[in-house]
């Protein structure tokens, strides 16, 4: 039976979370918000939506939120043509790809954003397929990216394993049912990963793919 790779891209395989929280607490300043960086950087791998209601509360005027994101999307935008790639990010994806792992992005971020974290990833030949934020109703830590995930990998929960870097990743996974690896390299602390549903927690894509054979994508 197949079995599938599921992957988070912002601070999992792509180094980003820390421009992303450079440019939402810019697009929140811009706004009138004084929103603190740490609690941004708490909140980065929710969707936009879901990132603006979890900073500023659910008393915000909400008839802004599209202001805000499409700040934070232009003010982000600036950075797409050099996004770093995490060590051995594509190496890694390519390495599960030729082990017979189909290999399926599980992301909220879409369209030209998505297209320059692929560029920077730079293994599409290993990647089968992408769920996006246009593909769902609800975004981490629901369940629903995961679970389309595995709708596209072709595979029950119980032949994937999810590698995330946030809570929100851990969180989604284990409410979609799979195993789910934690990387440090997104700035969340390995105990809140771990409570969050990891079961085994990484530095970066270079340590996973060196210590493979002793995870759950062996």
């Amino acid at each position: 039976m197949d079995r599938a790779a599921l992957f988070d891209v912002d601070g999992t395989l792509v180094d980003t979370n820390h421009l992303h929280v450079v440019t939402w607490w810019e697009a929140f300043r811009q706004a009138g918000h004084d929103v603190p960086m740490h609690a941004v950087h708490r909140a980065v791998g929710l969707g936009s939506t879901d990132l603006v209601a979890h900073l500023l509360g659910a008393d915000r005027d909400t008839e802004r939120d599209a202001e805000l994101s499409a700040a934070h999307k232009a003010l982000y935008g600036q950075y797409f043509d050099r996004l770093p790639a995490l060590p051995k990010a594509g190496e890694l994806l390519r390495r599960l790809h030729r082990d017979g792992w189909t290999v399926v992005l599980a992301t909220s971020a879409s369209g030209a954003e998505l297209g320059a974290l692929r560029r920077a990833i730079d293994a599409d030949d290993a990647i089968t397929d992408t769920a996006s934020a246009d593909d769902v109703t609800e975004g981490k830590p629901a369940p629903e990216p995961v679970e389309h995930a595995l709708e596209l990998a072709g595979v029950p929960a119980s032949r994937a394993v999810f590698v995330g870097d946030t809570v929100w990743d851990m969180q989604a996974g284990s409410k979609a049912g799979v195993r789910c690896l934690g990387l440090l390299c997104g700035g969340i602390p390995r105990a809140d990963l771990e409570e969050a549903g990891a079961e085994a927690v990484y530095a970066d894509p270079a340590d996973l793919l060196r210590r493979l054979a002793e995870t759950a994508l062996a």
